[in-house]
């Protein structure tokens, strides 16, 4: 058996985010208290295993959530930007079911194709710069463990594409709760296993 590399892919706390916008790459989005205790509840987790790189999307709520996993394991947080949150023409507004930006007719042009998607950055883009985070991680830790801390559609992206699964999907039917663990497990090279967990609870 080759020597066994974990990368856990960790999506970010819950975000305070009181006008229910589509955030995206919009900086200072900050995790809630819900959100803190969420990553603290990741830590706790991750404190006994054998991790020794911590990386995180640059935007704020993915390091704020790393915070407390670097410090458990005494790491700094590097940054990827790789990891960092998808492409999206709603980003700032509102796009609940019912109202927000999905009403108004001059948006509709965006979700003419929902297997790409057309409204932002498509699966494939997103899949090959995960993957690539994913190796970097996996070189790096080989024989140990390393997080990488994202965000939900890059994370449930990358876990399709290198479990050998169709990229589009229902957005409904991810497995990937705020503040979720889902850890690839390698022998080798290979990807051997995909575990997923919520720490704090689903």
């Amino acid at each position: 058996m080759a020597e066994e590399t974990r990368i856990h892919l960790i999506r970010h706390g819950e975000v305070f985010n009181p006008d229910g916008i589509l955030y995206g790459r919009i900086p200072g989005f900050r995790l809630s208290d819900t959100g803190r205790g969420q990553a603290v509840a990741a830590a706790e987790m991750l404190a006994d295993r054998d991790i020794v790189a911590v990386i995180a999307s640059p935007l704020q709520r993915a390091q704020e959530t790393a915070a407390p996993i670097a410090a458990r394991h005494n790491l700094p947080i590097d940054t990827d930007e790789n990891l960092i949150e998808s492409t999206n023409v709603f980003e700032g507004k509102r796009v609940s079911p019912g109202d927000g930006a999905w009403r108004n007719p001059r948006f509709w042009w965006h979700l003419r194709n929902p297997l790409r998607p057309t409204w932002g950055e498509s699966y494939d883009q997103i899949a090959a710069r995960m993957a690539t985070a994913v190796d970097k991680a996996r070189f790096r830790a080989a024989g140990h463990e390393a997080v990488c801390v994202s965000h939900q559609l890059p994370v449930w992206t990358v876990r399709q594409y290198l479990s050998g699964h169709r990229l589009w999907h229902d957005p409904r039917r991810r497995q990937c709760d705020v503040g979720s663990v889902t850890t690839l497990i390698y022998d080798g090279d290979r990807l051997a296993d995909v575990e997923y967990r919520v720490p704090a609870g689903g």
